[in-house]
């Protein structure tokens, strides 16, 4: 398919442009950014006036959890594609916590495969680093790298063996894939349901130690500074984890880290107990620990925006918060919220993209996140002022699990396009 997007403002981190510029694509691939009228040869191709809204590289999402295999009644490679596509992501990681793990080739082979069938984006599988998932002995880490993984993680499992952690970075730095890390001590998080603080004694609900994440991210540091493994620390939640990855990185350690929309934006005062849908893992934690995350963005300490879109039924959900599963939706949320950073002058638009595209693919190794000529058209088209509101019938994702149903929104993804193929339009 060959067309243009015409007087967008074209933002795109890998070639530093932030300018109201043209685009062409032809045969899937990005031919040119240019000024001045396009040059229409065929008559064929289709013209995008995209004057007031921002085009810029698909967003890369390396934290997703698809439930595919063996979950699928939660969400499936194809329903959690379109709702990446949704949302403006045209690439995403798939965490290995599905049924059973994704800890051998067979079940890489099983999601790539069905992502090709099932999927218009690019869906790049993420393996285990121990067998079920169960710290307990090392998965098929190196035949799972050869057959598509781009990273490993017991994610929602911490690998808390050393011994095991310790042969993993080893064989990842040989393979140069991330160890992508939960960090967590569960003995110390116990049967938390929400962040420890004045409203967990309020609720009346186990609390959940800020220590918990901090002392697993210490453990994870530690090795990864003696073995020189890429270490990607998920979901950052705290003010004492924000620090000690600062501190890690000028130090010389190859680290690296992201953090949910959720943790940005929401604090411990916002949950509604009567509300599961409040409950996740890490969860929100105190309004000194979101203003430390927001700060963590704001200096670089923080490299990218990732979701860990998290789906789950209606029932599963609906029996009381202590019960409840952890885990939120938010593929089709991060946007607007993240655009709640620019507005707030925390950071800008470029160094935005560059935490919602260009970065995260550099994380995984992948070919994306950026607009320069010969690449594929990955591409995505938002109006940051449109207002919308998000209900429950218009979540395309399977479940519908989000704090933010019924809220009024800011930022809409317009058009996403995936290989030069249109995959998503609001107005269809």
């Amino acid at each position: 398919m060959n067309f243009y997007l015409i007087n967008g403002l074209v933002v795109d981190p890998s070639q530093n442009i932030l300018k109201k510029i043209n685009l062409e694509v032809r045969n899937g691939k990005i031919f040119r950014i240019f000024q001045g009228k396009p040059d229409i040869k065929s008559g064929t191709e289709k013209i995008y006036d995209v004057n007031k809204y921002i085009v810029s590289p698909g967003f890369v999402d390396i934290h997703v959890h698809l439930r595919d295999p063996g979950l699928t009644h939660k969400e499936s490679i194809k329903t959690g594609s379109m709702a990446a596509a949704a949302g403006g992501f045209t690439s995403i990681a798939c965490m290995p916590n599905t049924s059973p793990p994704n800890d051998n080739p067979k079940i890489t082979k099983y999601i790539l495969d069905k992502a090709k069938r099932d999927s218009k984006i690019n869906i790049f599988p993420i393996g285990a680093i121990t067998k079920k998932q169960k710290d307990k002995e090392l998965a098929k880490i190196i035949d799972n790298i050869n057959a598509g993984c781009v990273g490993i993680s017991d994610d929602g499992f911490p690998v808390s063996n050393s011994k095991l952690l310790y042969e993993a970075m080893l064989i990842a730095k040989s393979e140069k894939v991330p160890v992508i890390s939960h960090c967590e001590n569960c003995f110390l998080s116990g049967n938390g349901v929400m962040t420890e603080g004045q409203y967990s004694k309020k609720f009346k609900v186990p609390g959940i130690s800020n220590l918990s994440e901090e002392l697993g991210i210490i453990h994870d540091l530690t090795i990864a500074e003696k073995t020189g493994c890429h270490l990607h620390i998920c979901h950052v939640s705290t003010k004492g984890s924000v620090e000690l990855i600062r501190q890690a990185k000028r130090k010389g350690i190859k680290v690296t880290c992201e953090v949910a929309p959720h943790h940005f934006t929401l604090c411990d005062r916002d949950v509604d107990i009567k509300n599961p849908n409040f409950k996740m893992n890490p969860p929100l934690r105190s309004k000194r620990d979101l203003d430390s995350i927001i700060n963590g963005i704001s200096d670089g300490t923080i490299d990218i925006i990732a979701t860990d879109h998290a789906p789950h039924t209606d029932d599963e959900k609906s029996v009381g918060f202590e019960k409840a599963p952890f885990g939120i939706i938010g593929l089709e949320t991060a946007l607007p919220l993240s655009l709640n950073l620019v507005r707030k002058n925390k950071i800008d638009l470029v160094s935005l993209v560059n935490m919602l595209s260009t970065k995260p693919s550099k994380i995984i190794n992948v070919k994306k996140g950026t607009l320069k000529k010969g690449s594929l058209a990955d591409i995505t088209v938002f109006d940051p002022n449109m207002n919308f509101t998000i209900k429950k019938d218009t979540v395309v994702s399977k479940s519908s699990n989000s704090p933010f149903l019924n809220k009024r929104f800011k930022g809409k993804v317009l058009y996403t396009f995936a290989a030069g193929n249109k995959i998503y339009n609001l107005d269809k």
